[in-house]
């Protein structure tokens, strides 16, 4: 699979039967969120989350369905601030269910309509825009239907 305009920088993660598509500008969380996802799961705190992509994702549309797999040569990798590159468990390939943009211009308390929907390879799909300095991932957790710890 060569590099191409199909190619974006994003993370991916499988959570439960479909993935989150997460980009943002360089330094504003991808990984962070995606490890985040990843280890709630390892806690209880969903029942199921794996990588899927991070930094570079492939994505493609096929059968009306936009597909991430992470790019090659980069599958089960992912940095974790602090630690550097790591190697985790993966998942190949998964359908697309959820974009989440951080550091989002058009994040809002509450957003128009047209700020939660976006459009990517011919595919529309539900987004959350979120805004610098929010913490992002209870803001996914409540978008995915799950309750905070403790609720």
């Amino acid at each position: 699979m060569a590099a191409d305009a199909s190619t974006i920088h994003a993370s991916a993660v499988l959570v439960g039967p479909k993935a989150i598509l997460i980009r943002g500008p360089s330094g504003s969380g991808k990984s962070t969120l995606a490890w985040n996802l990843v280890t709630a799961a390892g806690q209880g705190d969903l029942p199921f989350a794996r990588l899927v992509a991070d930094d570079r994702a492939y994505l493609e549309m096929r059968t009306g369905r936009l597909l991430v797999r992470p790019a090659e040569g980069l599958g089960g990798l992912i940095e974790i601030h602090g630690l550097g590159i790591r190697r985790t468990e993966f998942e190949p390939i998964a359908a697309v269910g959820l974009v989440v943009d951080l550091t989002a211009g058009d994040a809002a308390r509450n957003p128009e309509a047209e700020a939660t929907r976006v459009l990517i390879q011919g595919v529309t799909l539900p987004r959350l825009p979120v805004a610098a300095g929010i913490a992002v991932l209870p803001l996914v957790l409540a978008a995915l239907g799950i309750p905070p710890a403790g609720n």
